[in-house]
């Protein structure tokens, strides 16, 4: 049985490698996509979501356009890391469809309060929107059949030494979602710093995955600027712990957002020994299962698209 999920992003390469994971996974029904800056500009993440999801054949999940920019703060972006386009070295046809009219924060709102209990909110960009819909409609938080998110860390951040880049890019509005009232399922850098690309890794999908390797994986998985490891795929970890959950360990903890302070701002304070918990951390993963569901999602969407470069 599938789980529905709207997948609110910024892609983005791994984001639009997320994308591809959730067309691709038997057990993702992806109900609608939803974008925010970050990584890139808003019309950028909003293109980049378009071509991605038509390229990997989800040609009918609609693409709607949310925030511009953060609740309170200058807008930045990521493109050191993820190129000018967004995508690396990937170039994707343009889609032929518009974005869906309205805002992203409504689409959410209006979906979930559509089939409560039904629909799984998977964020992988910063938490503008999902802040965004929560004043909007503060009963979103408890008509979710859950909520996920690519973001934060128990530990040291990856854009400074405190803070991961979605919380980093965002943090009054992840301070909002975090205090929502609802158990967030954190997928931060515990975790998704272990899923690497590795060159074995790569191997496997150059070897299998004909076309969704040669035009989308690879080239943007080249030029990923992820520092001097190999290179991360992040925003795949939240949408495969909805597929596959256990492929994680989680522990409860109380986490809270660092919005003031002049070297922590962006900053996931998490204590693990608390008897009020808001969030389930992840702590472990089996890199191996990981890589082999992931692969195997790769795989599907890979066997519909033509033969060849």
């Amino acid at each position: 049985m599938s789980t529905t999920i709207i997948l609110d992003c910024d892609p983005g390469i791994d984001d639009a490698l997320a994308i591809a994971f959730a067309a691709g996974h038997p057990g993702i029904d992806l109900a609608g996509i939803t974008t925010v800056a970050g990584n890139v500009g808003l019309a950028r993440t909003t293109r980049n979501a378009l071509a991605v999801a038509d390229f990997v054949g989800a040609t009918t999940v609609p693409v709607t356009p949310g925030c511009a920019g953060p609740l309170l703060r200058q807008a930045l972006d990521a493109r050191d890391v993820h190129g000018e386009t967004g995508l690396g070295g990937a170039v994707l046809p343009e889609s032929g469809r518009a974005p869906r009219a309205g805002h992203a924060a409504d689409f959410i709102i209006d979906s979930i309060a559509a089939a409560p209990g039904e629909i799984t909110l998977v964020a992988t960009g910063p938490l503008t929107n999902i802040a965004l819909a929560l004043r909007k409609e503060p009963r979103l938080a408890s008509w979710v059949r859950e909520f996920v998110i690519m973001g934060g860390s128990a530990g040291r951040g990856n854009v400074t030494p405190a803070a991961e880049y979605n919380i980093w890019a965002d943090p009054e509005a992840a301070a909002v979602v975090f205090g929502a009232g609802w158990t967030v399922r954190m997928i931060g850098l515990d975790v998704t710093l272990q899923a690497l690309a590795t060159a074995p890794v790569r191997a496997r999908m150059e070897s299998s995955l004909g076309q969704l390797a040669t035009t989308l994986v690879l080239p943007a998985l080249a030029e990923y600027r992820d520092g001097d490891r190999d290179p991360a795929v992040h925003d795949v970890c939240a949408v495969t712990a909805v597929a596959v959950p256990e492929v994680f360990g989680y522990r409860p903890a109380s986490v809270e957002i660092e919005t003031f302070g002049r070297l922590t701002s962006g900053m996931t304070v998490t204590e693990f020994n608390t008897d009020s918990p808001n969030a389930l951390v992840a702590t472990q993963v089996d890199v191996t299962r990981f890589w082999d569901v992931v692969l195997a999602a790769y795989g599907s969407v890979a066997s519909s698209l033509p033969r060849g470069g």
